[in-house]
């Protein structure tokens, strides 16, 4: 029945996977509990895609590995307590990251749909309803956002930095799930034009 409604209604595949998600109707064998350790084998990719900033996030976006370059072009991680290394946290409640993007809207907007997919898979992971419940009471932002229950994972896009010291920085993002969990992504920034591609280059220098 949920797939012939999925069908009606012309989902596209991340939908689909949110509707059975929803209707906990996905087939017992592809559902596990999310892991939230790190793979060293994982992290230690993360250190060899340097000079490309990298990092390797969760189902609930905390920053569970990251290389040299993903910290001088976001801000020093380690500055930062566990519970405030996460990439939504840093967006909606960091003060130095309030502007940080060009395009805030957009950012945030994306955010919010990439959080469905594991909100509906995991309902139990009070961790991440936590998480949840946090943005929603803190911005107004985010609340409207999940309000409209948009579902989405994009796997490619490009943004627009406001760096502190190098300036505006568009970078083109790519990220890879591993094959033996699925729920982790693996973010990987590269220079979007030649000025970037200077600027990021700058930055490692630095």
């Amino acid at each position: 029945m949920v797939e012939a409604l999925s069908r009606a209604l012309r989902l596209a595949p991340d939908e689909r996977v949110y509707l059975f998600d929803l209707a906990q109707q996905r087939p017992r064998n592809t559902i596990a509990e999310p892991t939230t350790a790190v793979d060293p084998h994982m992290a230690q990719l993360v250190a060899d895609l340097s000079p490309l900033p990298a990092m390797l996030l969760n189902h609930r976006y905390d920053i569970m590995a990251r290389n040299e370059e993903i910290a001088r072009l976001l801000l020093n991680f380690d500055t930062l307590p566990a519970s405030q290394r996460n990439a939504m946290w840093l967006c909606l409640v960091h003060p130095g990251m309030r502007d940080f993007y060009v395009d805030r809207e957009s950012v945030v907007r994306e955010g919010v749909a990439h959080l469905r997919a594991p909100w509906a898979a995991y309902p139990e992971d009070r961790e991440l309803a936590g998480r949840i419940a946090e943005f929603t009471a803190r911005d107004e932002e985010f609340a409207r956002y999940w309000g409209e229950r948009d579902v989405k994972v994009n796997g490619r896009g490009c943004k627009v930095l406001r760096h502190p010291d190098a300036g505006e920085i568009a970078v083109r993002f790519e990220v890879r799930m591993p094959l033996q969990d699925r729920d982790q992504r693996l973010v990987i920034y590269r220079a979007a034009d030649d000025e970037s591609r200077v600027a990021l280059e700058r930055l490692r220098r630095w």
